[in-house]
């Protein structure tokens, strides 16, 4: 396969193809991978739980075990995650998908608030999952924010502290969470896109945590005032929103000693993250970055049948490390 990716004319906008990346479109049809999978809970340190869903093959054969990280906001039930899995598991993939804190239907599972910078919790569930390859070999894909995350990993794993990782592919991922926030608030559509389904989370948890407060938050009116609210009333130990960016950008040479093969794909066209935050992106030999003209935020869609360029590159990408 080449890196070409030509989406048919009607679908080359970015915006068409955003929408069509969480579109319940994209996830139509029977999903053996959603039928097979069982909730696991993931006992983390500081009494942390983390939810995941884990579909193994139903002969018991698999060519080994994919972990897959949603956005923010987003969830195991993702589209583009349960369109992705289904044709990993269809191609004889274990599945192993995880709900970041306070995504999907987790939040009654831990008092504490999610934070972009919890990456210690994250480490561990994508280790615990690991666990659940029976030695095959193991794959790593993050979407936007999972991306972030799958990043952070891979620079973390230096030390091949997770079993069998053999690759690690980020799809749109978060670089500069500053200069993210900024295009989300720029831009009406995205900012309502994602403000209502952060507040819908929020407001979630301040029913199940009234302790918590989060009123102050839920009444801001963008992204950026949004986290400062919080940061004001959450012990998170940054007083300000442009530093908790920070915290969790991987453009200040996190991924200049990466060793495990990673691959990192995005689009000039993404109206989430900046393609600038890609230019000039201290990484390693191991790390490979595919830039396209087209495919918006986490799409990549090649054609009304819902095909996406992404899940051909990840077979493409996973199979070379078969034996």
């Amino acid at each position: 396969m080449n890196d070409l990716f030509l989406p048919i004319r009607p679908l080359r906008g970015a915006y068409i193809q955003t929408l069509m990346a969480s579109s319940r479109y994209r996830a139509l049809g029977k999903n053996p991978m959603a039928s097979a999978s069982r909730e696991v809970i993931l006992h983390c340190e500081d009494r942390v739980r983390l939810q995941g869903f884990y579909s193994p093959q139903a002969d018991g054969v698999s060519k080994g075990l994919v972990i897959m990280l949603h956005g923010w906001e987003g969830s195991v039930n993702s589209s583009y995650i349960l369109s992705s899995g289904r044709r990993l598991y269809n191609l004889g993939y274990d599945v192993f998908r995880l709900n970041f804190r306070d995504h999907g239907e987790s939040h009654h599972l831990n008092r504490g608030i999610f934070l972009s910078i919890l990456l210690d919790e994250v480490f561990q569930g994508v280790h615990q999952a690991a666990g659940f390859s029976g030695g095959k070999p193991v794959f790593l894909v993050g979407f936007s924010l999972g991306g972030n995350f799958a990043l952070r990993i891979a620079a973390k794993e230096s030390g091949h502290r997770i079993p069998n990782l053999k690759q690690v592919a980020a799809v749109s991922p978060v670089i500069s969470p500053n200069r993210a926030c900024d295009a989300i608030d720029a831009d009406p559509l995205i900012q309502w896109y994602f403000m209502r389904k952060w507040k819908k989370s929020l407001a979630i948890k301040n029913r199940l945590f009234p302790s918590l407060g989060l009123d102050r938050v839920l009444a801001e009116t963008n992204l950026r005032d949004m986290t400062q609210a919080l940061l004001d009333i959450y012990e998170a130990g940054y007083k300000k929103a442009h530093d908790y960016f920070d915290a969790y950008a991987v453009n200040n040479g996190w991924l200049k000693d990466v060793i495990i093969p990673t691959l990192i794909v995005t689009a000039e066209d993404d109206p989430v993250i900046p393609v600038q935050d890609f230019f000039g992106l201290e990484t390693s030999a191991a790390c490979r970055m595919i830039i396209h003209q087209y495919g918006g935020h986490n799409a990549f869609i090649e054609t009304f049948t819902r095909t996406s360029w992404v899940d051909h590159k990840l077979q493409e990408v996973f199979a070379s490390h078969l034996n």
